[in-house]
């Protein structure tokens, strides 16, 4: 059938469980296939599976999914998007021929869709198509472009299915709609890199969609809702991991997919075939369940096909170490199996997808939340859900709000409804994001209104809630992305039962919404990540921007850009413009010209380089000069030329400078240059030069900050801080601890008395009590802004990005406007060059967090001796009964990237040792 573009996809139901293409009757040999269809044999000279020499390129991806397209009828593709580089991410969707004829694939996709809103379809209707109806599998490979079995097995999955002639085909066909889309990640696999590329690992993508590749495919699960998911990866090793998981389970993931996706997993065992389950002599090519792929954060290839759409969401991992033919093949298996188990158990599906739906409207009235649960029958909940009611968010107007609307418009992305109050309301109980509660709190008018009793009640509450409530503490990701924390929106929830005057919001607001006259001006305030984002994109165009220092109000003249253009650019921000009849005024905004340092610790394709790459170069347009070390040491045009230099994370002190260039790097700065330095080696990398006199702090053994929310408190006089509030929130990944500067200002400092808030895990985290977070330090004409932590983290902590931006558009002084202020200690330099002599901190994780694993006094030797076999590095200190084993990760490498964290734990627990955290 010929490729179709997603939005004009049409075809669905009914036709004989034993039909062939053609309308012949089916087989019994499974071997048979319809000569039309060209096999991977003759397409591609080999076997796909057992046989196969290679893996295949994107280009030969491509390629077979036309082919095949064009030799059966039961199959129609398109693309699902374009990468980065603007390679096309193919899709097929092959199911019976009498579900592909013209106008059905459309009337099942309406019928999938409409069993997700119980407010509309009747029990009887929905009874009706879980009789008759397809359901809808997924299986999608490659996310890590490096991964590429599950690709490669998606292929021969989509050749079995529409050219096999057995009877088992038949009725596969005949009950499911199968989207196969084998390369999440066509330029990662090009590159042989986990990342994209912009370095950015689309498995962590998913709620943000910051990628193009996420959300080309978020947009079509949303047309077409699967209710089963499989994510095709490859690990370290030679085994096989499918579901059931590892703790812990977002407790918000209905209990309808949980329970697929463990007898999935039965299914799965049942077709692995090679050599079966692991344990005792059997190591490799076998496959184990209930180990290191938990459920939990909100970014992954499972928990949001499982959360957002209440699919089976299922991640499958293939030991990378086989051969291609055993990679490939045991990726079939499982794939093959998964769909034979849907394709048995339909019915039983799509009643049970529709009632995932009605409880969620139910359980969203009563304000009920979903309890926390553990799978791993050796665990136990540490941390159940507190019986509290939510029936209620509220996201606040008065600040932020280009912000706040980019949110609305992320939940209205997942089908999430959305209201803005009409009139102001009164919430008897209200809970205040950042730990507080007020009583009889006035909503005004204008804020939006996400009401809990609907359909998308769990994908809410896994998106918003403050706090999501982890089960256990194992942890290969955060523990928080509340996304009003993220982005420092004033929000708040209640449990009362309300009922204000709403309307629906349709689209975007925002834009120009008051005229200016010809001599006038148009301003906004530049207080949020959307605001700064059309700052950037003015200046771009050349419009001549002014802001004032004392309120970040930026103003352009009424005549330098047509209304109607303003407009249209605002409202794609949520921004809302004012027309006055003033000058424009304040003082004028340049576009600054950005180095991107590459020295010596920073990978240049992942992390932070690759964020800034995305953030500044591709979201804001500006153009980014690298800077390598050899540059500074020589004081070269490509650095000299630059008003600001941004220094990544990574994992070196100096980044590779020598003392000329640390020399020659302080020299800039105070001839006027802006240093941007983020997390380890951004803030060492200025200590080094002699450019501030903060100092870190020793972490206390037991310390640990996995991916967690804090308060804030801010310099509101700060210009690096202009239009945050006074209390905001940030993001701590296991960040380095400064302890203040005594020579600059402390822009962004943790409370030390009893406003001191924290979400997520979080154990010792006292000794953040004090510290700081961001540093403004002055030196001559030029600054140095140093962030403790990564604010263009995955380019969705929006608050983060916002005080980046106030850093690049720091206007330069002099000397004398820069005046130092006193200091009890003694002057600047001396305390500058006493911190820079300060030895520098072990680099133990790179850009992420070192592994920890922590037991009981009484289980240390135990322990010890186990992670010896694995890794002489290891560092063991005690705490408070505890012993934590420590193991550095200088690469930064995530725990399911690891090359023997995995096998390690599942040692550990073998041995029978009670894990009391697991951290990497």
């Amino acid at each position: 059938m010929a490729a179709l573009a997603l939005t004009a996809l049409v075809a669905p139901l009914g036709s004989p469980a034993n039909a062939a293409p053609g309308g012949g009757q089916c087989v019994a040999d499974p071997n048979a296939h319809a000569a039309s269809v060209p096999s991977p044999e003759q397409f591609f000279g080999f076997p796909l599976g057992k046989g196969q020499p290679r893996t295949l390129t994107s280009d030969e991806i491509r390629k077979y999914v036309a082919a095949v397209a064009g030799a059966s009828d039961r199959v129609v593709t398109g693309t699902i998007a374009r990468s980065v580089t603007g390679q096309e991410l193919p899709y097929a969707i092959v199911s019976d021929r009498h579900h592909m004829v013209p106008g059905q694939l459309k009337k099942i996709a309406e019928q999938i869709r409409s069993l997700r809103d119980p407010r509309s379809l009747r029990a009887d209707k929905a009874a009706r198509i879980a009789a008759d109806g397809p359901a809808i599998v997924w299986v999608a490979g490659n996310v890590h472009g490096g991964e590429k079995s599950g690709a490669d097995a998606a292929l021969r999955t989509l050749y079995e299915l529409a050219g096999g002639l057995s009877c088992d085909v038949a009725k596969r066909n005949e009950n499911l709609v199968t989207v196969i889309v084998p390369t999440q990640n066509p330029d990662g696999r090009e590159a042989n890199r986990r990342q994209n590329e912009y370095g950015f690992d689309l498995n962590r993508d998913w709620f943000a969609r910051s990628q193009p590749e996420t959300g080309g495919k978020i947009e079509m699960l949303r047309q077409y809702p699967a209710q089963v998911f499989v994510d095709a990866h490859e690990m370290g090793g030679r085994q096989y991991f499918f579901p059931p998981n590892a703790d812990p389970i977002h407790h918000e993931i209905a209990a309808q997919p949980v329970d697929w996706i463990n007898r999935i997993g039965a299914a799965n065992a049942a077709g692995f075939g090679y050599n079966g389950a692991c344990g005792g002599a059997v190591t490799t090519e076998c496959y184990f369940n209930y180990a290191t792929y938990d459920m939990f954060y909100m970014g992954y290839g499972d928990t949001v096909p499982a959360t957002g759409f209440g699919a089976a969401g299922m991640t499958f991992e293939k030991g990378s170490s086989s051969s291609v033919e055993d990679r490939v093949q045991q990726q079939f298996n499982t794939q093959w199996a998964t769909i034979g188990w849907a394709a048995d158990n339909r019915r039983e599906i799509l009643d049970g997808y529709y009632k995932i739906w009605q409880t969620a409207i139910e359980q969203g009235k009563a304000g009920t939340l979903e309890p926390n649960e553990v799978v791993q029958p050796t665990n136990t909940v540490q941390f159940p859900v507190p019986d509290v009611k939510v029936r209620s968010y509220f996201l606040l107007p008065d600040r932020q709000i280009g912000d706040v609307r980019r949110l609305v418009e992320r939940l209205r992305d997942m089908d999430v409804e959305v209201y803005r109050l009409k009139q102001q309301v009164t919430v008897p109980n209200a809970d205040v994001f950042g730990g507080r509660t007020e009583k009889n709190l006035t909503v005004p008018a204008g804020a939006y209104w996400i009401p809990m009793d609907q359909p998308q009640k769990h994908w809410i509450q896994a998106l918003i809630a403050q706090d999501p409530y982890v089960p256990f503490p194992y942890f290969y990701d955060v523990s928080s992305w509340s996304n009003p924390l993220l982005m420092g929106v004033a929000t708040v929830s209640t449990g009362d039962a309300l009922s204000p005057k709403a309307d629906l919001v349709k689209g975007m607001d925002g834009g120009v919404v008051s005229a200016a006259p010809a001599n006038g001006s148009y301003s906004y305030p530049m207080d949020s990540a959307a605001a700064s984002e059309l700052t950037f994109r003015l200046l771009g165009q050349g419009v001549a921007l002014s802001r004032d220092l004392s309120t970040g109000v930026v103003s352009l003249p009424a005549s330098a850009l047509n209304r109607g253009e303003l407009d249209k650019l605002a409202r794609s921000y949520g921004v809302a413009v004012e027309g006055r009849a003033a000058a424009a005024s304040g003082t004028a905004l340049r576009v600054p010209d950005v180095g991107l340092f590459a020295g010596a610790g920073v990978s240049t394709t992942s992390g932070s380089y690759g964020e800034a790459r995305y953030v500044l170069g591709e979201r804001w347009g500006l153009d980014l000069t690298p800077v390598t070390a050899a540059d500074v040491n020589g004081n070269t045009p490509a650095f000299t030329g630059r008003s600001v230099l941004l220094v990544p994370d990574g994992s070196s002190a100096n980044g590779g400078l020598t003392a000329e260039g640390l020399a020659n790097l302080k020299a800039w700065v105070a001839a006027g240059g802006t240093y941007v330095g983020l997390r380890n080696e951004g803030t060492r990398v200025a200590r080094t030069a002699g450019l501030t006199s903060t100092t870190e702090k020793t972490k206390p053994t037991g310390y640990q900050v996995i991916g967690s929310h804090f308060r804030v408190n801010v310099d509101t006089g700060s210009r690096v801080a202009l239009g945050r509030p006074a209390e905001d929130f940030q993001f701590n990944n296991g960040d380095p601890i400064l302890n203040p500067s005594r020579t600059g200002t402390n822009v962004l400092t943790y409370p030390d008395g009893d406003a001191f808030w924290s979400n997520g895990y979080t154990t010792k985290a006292d000794a953040l009590k004090g510290t700081v977070a961001l540093v403004d330090e002055p030196t001559g004409a030029g600054h140095a802004v140093l962030f403790a932590y990564n604010p263009l983290f995955r380019a969705y902590n929006e608050n983060g990005v916002h005080l980046v931006a106030n850093a690049l558009l720091l206007p330069a002084g002099n000397a004398a406007q820069r005046q130092l202020a006193a200091t009890p200690g003694g002057d600047a330099d001396a305390l500058r060059a006493e911190a820079a002599k300060a030895a520098p901190a072990d680099d133990l994780a790179g850009e992420w967090r070192p592994i920890v694993v922590q037991v009981a006094d009484a289980d240390a030797a135990r322990t010890e001796a186990v992670v010896a076999t694995y890794t002489d590095t290891a560092r063991t200190a005690s705490a408070d009964g505890s012993t934590y084993v420590t193991i550095p990760n200088p690469e930064g490498l995530a725990a399911d990237e690891h090359p023997f964290l995995r096998d390690m734990v599942r040692e550990l627990n073998a041995a029978g040792i009670p894990l009391r955290s697991v951290v990497g």
